[in-house]
């Protein structure tokens, strides 16, 4: 956000979408530096906690329950799209269907954040195996009863936003229990 849409003359021209936002943590701090943001969960109690924290700080955002495999908005729409962990959440098909339609809604030009486990990140390989990668009943953290858990690997990775020009993939990691457990994710970037 900094890096990119901070030093903008009027932020008010700078419109942002939280997808998979949850209760809305990305969502209030976009709208309090000022840009006009919308979000959308699966999730319709936690729109409701975001609609009521941010109308108790005199805060707006357009927000909705709903499904982002099929974004309500129209095409080239947004010049910004944030998902933290939120795709990584959802089986590979559909997180390139949610990839897709982030993609439509993206004005040329614009760019996608997006955050996600790595393979080598505590949970992997705990649970029940769905698919290459995707787990139920994770029995570690960070992905401990969080329902379906999608481990990506650099490959995986590079397919889902392939469509995307400009792509940089990082890592970011840390440890805890005495560094005997790592947590790493990806933190992706690409620009429409």
């Amino acid at each position: 956000m900094a890096r990119n849409w901070y030093k903008a003359p009027d932020r008010k021209k700078i419109r942002l979408l939280d997808l998979g936002s949850g209760p809305g943590a990305h969502t209030w701090f976009m709208a309090r530096e000022g840009f006009p943001v919308a979000c959308v969960d699966g999730s319709a109690r936690a729109i409701s906690q975001l609609r009521d924290r941010l109308k108790g700080e005199g805060l707006e955002a357009e927000s909705m329950a709903g499904d982002y495999l099929a974004l309500p908005w129209g095409d080239e729409v947004f010049d910004g799209v944030i998902d933290s962990v939120s795709l990584c959440h959802n089986r590979f098909e559909d997180s390139k269907l949610a990839v897709h339609e982030v993609h439509r809604v993206l004005k040329p030009g614009g760019q996608f954040f997006s955050s996600s486990f790595t393979d080598r990140c505590w949970g992997f390989g705990t649970g029940v195996e769905i698919e290459p990668g995707g787990f139920t009943s994770v029995s570690e953290w960070p992905c401990a009863g969080v329902g379906f858990c999608r481990f990506v690997n650099e490959s995986q990775l590079k397919g889902l936003y392939s469509r995307f020009s400009e792509l940089s993939i990082e890592t970011c990691s840390w440890t805890l229990e005495a560094r005997s457990r790592l947590i790493e994710m990806w933190l992706v970037t690409c620009r429409k």
